[in-house]
């Protein structure tokens, strides 16, 4: 996508640093800053401080981890150290241990001497992949779109609401949840997307400077005003993210993502979730019970982070001295309270046996492993 006329990815390798630049988002949306990447202590550091945030980022900035770990020392021993090393960064999100997992297997299955150049291959590989899956997705979820916008009077827009950031400076580009708005736009569909802030890092910010950089029409709102849009019929549908989703098709999303849900089905707004296909996590049926939740720091909860008056950057103490934050970074929707599934392959329904269906293979992978 585009900042200031300029086309760029989330991540993008540098040919003459032969390093890897990143996006540093802590700054977004009011200052854009690129951050080279160059020791494996780096990668870990953007991951665990949401310098590169978003399942399918993350994924693929641990895939040009593991690229550099093999430049700097293509043993067994010592892929699998950097495996460990980048695996503890995140619990949450699969696409990290996805992209590990791929990479180290098929590392390993080469001569030492060809795994350096095989590695940044594969992590190119895995970037342009998942743009291409997000595009498609988009296109998919275009469709949905389309069916709504054909029922509206003339001019009336396609109203969506959307929670967290699931926008392209979560992928490596176009988005999962955004990928569809971005399509729809650029067919002159008329849209306008609800943006929940998503408390407590506000990515609804992050939303709002993608969607206005590319001119859609949107409204910043607070976390608790999805439900009273909802309930007064401002809300055509509902489309997030996921960060990690299930065999059956419960959707573990930012906290807030289940409340939302709730809403939709409390008013009959149909709720869907934008699935590339290395974000389902074929190891685990019951959300709530098995997938491990991530609890941030307090910080994040108890200060806020924006322009001063000044014009500088800075946080802000919002609570009480001495007052604990609590601060899950997740939640899990069930799949019950799920319209479908936006996938690459298309959109089905959340359940084993729609994720089976449109993906056969990956299925039975995971159930001979």
């Amino acid at each position: 996508m585009k900042v200031n006329g300029t086309h760029y990815r989330s991540l993008w390798w540098d040919e003459d640093k032969g390093a890897l630049q990143i996006i540093d988002q802590r700054w977004l949306p009011h200052e854009f800053r690129v951050q080279h990447v160059e020791t494996l202590q780096d990668f870990a550091d953007a991951i665990v401080e949401m310098r590169v945030r978003g399942a399918p980022l993350i994924g693929a900035t641990a895939a040009y981890g593991m690229a550099l770990a093999a430049a700097t020392d293509p043993s067994d021993a010592n892929l699998d150290n950097a495996w460990a090393f980048l695996d503890k960064t995140r619990p949450t999100a699969i696409n990290l241990r996805w992209a590990l997992n791929r990479c180290r297997t098929a590392l390993k299955a080469l001569p030492e001497s060809e795994r350096s150049a095989a590695a940044l291959r594969l992590a190119h590989d895995i970037s342009d992949e998942d743009v291409d899956i997000n595009h498609r997705i988009g296109l998919n979820g275009l469709e949905i779109i389309r069916k709504i916008a054909a029922g509206k009077r003339d001019g009336e827009p396609v109203r969506i609401l959307t929670h967290c950031n699931a926008g392209w400076i979560a992928t490596v580009d176009w988005g999962t949840a955004t990928s569809p708005m971005y399509q729809a736009h650029d067919e002159n569909i008329a849209i306008h997307v609800w943006v929940d802030e998503t408390r407590p890092r506000n990515q609804g910010a992050l939303t709002s400077w993608e969607l206005g950089s590319h001119g859609i029409p949107h409204t910043y709102i607070t976390d608790n005003a999805g439900g009273h849009l909802m309930q007064h019929g401002m809300v055509d549908l509902v489309i997030t993210g996921t960060d990690r989703t299930t065999r059956r098709g419960d959707v573990c999303n930012k906290i807030g993502t289940y409340l939302k849900a709730l809403a939709a089905q409390a008013n009959n707004v149909p709720f869907y979730v934008a699935l590339p296909s290395p974000t389902i996590d074929w190891t685990v049926d019951d959300g709530v019970a098995e997938i491990p939740i991530e609890e941030r720091m307090e910080r994040e909860v108890t200060h806020v982070q924006g322009l001063t008056d000044d014009g500088s950057i800075g946080q802000v103490q919002v609570t009480p001295i001495g007052t604990a934050g609590g601060n899950p970074a997740f939640d899990v929707t069930p799949n019950h309270l799920v319209t479908g599934l936006i996938t690459e392959r298309g959109i089905c329904e959340a359940s084993a046996a729609g994720l089976a269906e449109l993906f056969p293979d990956l299925a039975q992978v995971a159930k001979r492993a």
